[in-house]
């Protein structure tokens, strides 16, 4: 479960994302500079060591969430411990490094190049001359041609999870030689990189059956630094040793164990010592770091005995009256001693840990769901996003982690991709006044909201997506996890209410601006203008308000917002879990930063199994926040998140992965031309644009990127928090005795 922002199950580039002409639109540019993402916001955190002060053997356990359910990562149910595994026993043909960039991987590749672009791509591999399966064949053109027809889509008896670039293939041949593979695309593929990684033998690749059965359990042949030895669904591990065929740099690890460990047990499998790596929620942050400390602190553990307890015991003793009651205390008091020596203990054993922090690539945003309700209008999406303050909600998920709180700037990559660029000013910061102009524009206004139901009715199901007004008057819930914010606000009676902090929030803000600051705000999807004139136009000074609107009398209470007698009011999905505390302090934020613009909340806290599937994905909420990863591959990989929806054969909409059900044509037409170019620098450029439009649709609001959190035995290294970076397993070890990292990374090429 992820701590601050649920996600869908992915593989890297995966299950999360199953993955012209000139534009007759304006540009919406972003404030961003185009070196701007130059470098992450946070370092990774490895301890990097040389390969000479690393000792040769060992055995590594590494903490995943679950036990894989497939080796296969191209299927539907592949996870992060089907990635762990794949990096570590199978080819891929370029790995990112630290800044996401693609590089060649010099044991699989000598080099790969675009050797013709007329009259259609053709890619050339030219492959590793020592490159072999353990069976002791070769690498070649046959394993990348029954990977292609795999994954091609063209036949329907492989159940595969997506077919991104592959669909675009026309053939696959041998080259020059049997070192060589040509790879020719019948449309232009500009991530032809992305492809072929990892790779898998033509064995698991060939038929059907053993596509979708034969890898899901085994793999009988790999060709990676290691090689899958055993599965153990009993002590739920994933055992990886040494490949005796390995060609490459020498493994310095004997084996590594991935073992299954829910995230709520990290913390306690490391104090007994079962685990060396583990990714941790900051709310465990403490015990590990405390530990560390010098002598560490039990003040973090159980209470040191009741001295109550022990009074009340000492007295019945030398009393001799109520002999069970002493005896109760006696047995009490044995237990907190041993409580509290296990603890100690396990303190002791957590001294050796170290907590190793970055930034994911991935980032928590805030999704409206546009498809009914309120949210369905465009401005009332602008209103919220304006409501916001995400340096604010950053720096509640990284500041007290010692982490860069920075606000994400981009829906497509992350600080240190060269897509990069915060085009946040296509849809604007922090401004309550204009979220005020924009939601009277929409209808919002002050005022009473009418009861709308009748008795005699039986109450409506909830829509697919948020209905306008769903919610009762009371601050407080039924006891079903749902509470409504924003409705509580009175006037008491006799006395003059003064000028609430919607007003002084308005006066302030409207002060600040010049007389020349109310120019035009341009909308997304529909391209029309809306000035302040528009905004105002039949309207008292100061009120912003269809023609028609009394104004509100001076002085009135700041209160929520309603249209045609229903209030204004957000149904708010909050996961409940406890890898969850981070993501519910920034709802409970949101939520306030709404509630000063007049926008109620109704939050409801569902189980953390049933939040993405029940609620995101089927679109039963208004607001929600989950994360996305940030790909290598943003032109192929984002596209389905952000494409328009459209009605499939059925009458359904075919919202692909885009949950928010917010997208525009010329967002589509953007991808589409940056998934052709070949020149680098216009796909980076093509991209920001489409960036750009999606902030100003508003579907998705980028809050901040995700936190790394691994604790990590102190003496292992080339481990940790690796950010972008593909991992190099044969170079993780654990340090020779009076050695310490060297400070440079590890890495290949």
């Amino acid at each position: 479960m992820s701590y601050d922002g649920v996600r869908p199950r992915a593989v890297m580039r995966s299950a999360a994302f199953l993955t012209a002409g000139a534009l007759a639109v304006p540009l919406l540019a972003g404030c961003g500079s185009d070196d701007e993402g130059s470098k992450p916001l946070a370092a990774q955190d490895i301890a990097p060591a040389a390969r000479k002060q690393i000792a040769d053997g060992g055995r590594l356990r590494w903490a995943v969430d679950v036990m894989p359910q497939t080796l296969n990562a191209f299927q539907a149910d592949a996870d992060a411990g089907t990635t762990r595994i794949a990096q570590a026993v199978l080819p891929t043909m370029f790995r990112l490094d630290a800044n996401g960039h693609p590089q060649p991987d010099a044991d699989y590749l000598e080099s790969a190049r675009v050797v013709e672009t007329e009259p259609k791509q053709v890619v050339v591999y030219r492959l590793n001359q020592q490159a072999v399966w353990s069976d002791g064949r070769e690498i070649g053109a046959a394993d990348f041609a029954a990977q292609w027809r795999a994954l091609s889509g063209k036949n329907s008896a492989y159940w595969t999870a997506r077919n991104a670039g592959y669909d675009r293939i026309e053939k696959i041949e041998r080259g020059a030689n049997d070192l060589e593979v040509r790879v020719t695309f019948a449309r232009p593929y500009a991530d032809w990189r992305s492809l072929f990684s990892p790779l898998y033998p033509k064995d698991v690749m060939g038929t059907a059956n053993a596509f979708n059965d034969g890898a899901r359990r085994k793999l009988a042949v790999s060709a990676g630094p290691f090689a899958v030895q055993k599965i153990d669904t009993k002590t739920k591990d994933v055992v990886l040793g040494r490949n005796p065929r390995w060609w490459g740099r020498q493994v310095k690890l004997s084996e590594i164990v991935l073992h299954e460990v829910p995230r709520d047990k990290r913390a306690d499998a490391l104090a007994e010592g079962s685990v060396d790596v583990a990714d941790i929620d900051p709310a465990d942050v403490p015990r590990i770091t405390s530990a560390g400390a010098r002598g560490g602190s039990p003040l973090h553990g159980p209470a040191g005995g009741r001295p109550a307890a022990r009074a009340l015991l000492s007295w019945a003793v030398l009393h001799g009256s109520d002999d069970k009651a002493a005896d109760r205390e006696r047995r009490a008091l044995a237990a907190e001693r041993t409580s509290l020596t296990t603890y100690l203990r396990q303190q002791q054993v957590l001294r050796d840990f170290q907590v190793r922090k970055s930034l994911e690539p991935a980032y928590t945003q805030l999704a409206l769901n546009g498809s009914a309700g309120p949210l369905a209008d465009e401005r009332v999406r602008r209103a919220v996003a304006h409501a916001l303050d995400r340096k604010e909600l950053a720096e509640i998920a990284l500041k007290p982690l010692g982490l860069p709180s920075v606000p994400a700037g981009s829906h497509l990559a992350v600080s240190g991709q060269d897509a990069y660029a915060d085009s946040s000013d296509a849809l604007g910061g922090q401004d309550a006044a204009q979220a005020r102009d924009l939601l009277a524009d929409a209808g919002w206004v002050p005022g009473p909201a009418k009861e709308q139901k009748d008795p005699k009715k039986p109450a409506k199901p909830d829509k697919a997506a948020g209905g306008e007004g769903h919610g009762s008057q009371n601050s407080a819930g039924d006891g079903d996890g749902t509470y409504i914010v924003g409705q509580t606000d009175h006037v008491e009676d006799g006395k003059a209410p003064g000028p609430s902090e919607q007003e002084r929030d308005h006066k302030d803000q409207q002060e600040q601006r010049g007389p020349g600051d109310e120019g035009a705000r341009q909308l997304a999807q529909d391209g029309r203008q809306y000035t302040n004139d528009h905004l105002k136009q039949g309207s008292a000074p100061g009120a912003y308000a269809p023609k028609g609107t009394a104004a509100p009398r001076p002085g009135a209470a700041a209160g929520p917002l309603a249209k045609d007698g229903k209030p204004l009011t957000l149904r708010f999905v909050v996961p409940s879990g406890p890898g969850s505390d981070t993501l519910r302090k920034v709802a409970d934020r949101v939520t306030a930063m709404l509630k000063k613009v007049g926008v109620g909340t109704e939050i409801t806290r569902v189980p953390d199994e049933s939040y993405f599937r029940d609620h995101i994905a089927s679109g039963q909420f208004d607001l929600a926040l989950y994360s996305w990863p940030a790909s290598a591959w943003p032109a192929t990989d984002a596209r389905p998140i952000y494409a328009k929806p459209v009605p499939a054969a059925d009458g359904s909409l075919n919202v692909q992965q885009n949950y928010t059900r917010v997208g525009t044509d010329q967002v589509d037409q953007l991808f589409d031309q940056a998934i052709t170019t070949l020149d680098e620098g216009e796909q980076a450029g093509l991209l920001r644009k489409a960036d750009a439009r999606i902030w100003a649709a508003a579907g998705s609001i980028p809050l901040y990127q995700r936190p790394q959190l691994t604790v990590v035995r102190k003496n292992l290294v080339n481990v940790g928090a690796f950010g972008f970076q593909t991992p190099v397993y044969e170079d993780m070890g654990f340090l020779k005795k009076g050695a310490k990292p060297s400070g440079g990374a590890s890495s290949k090429g």
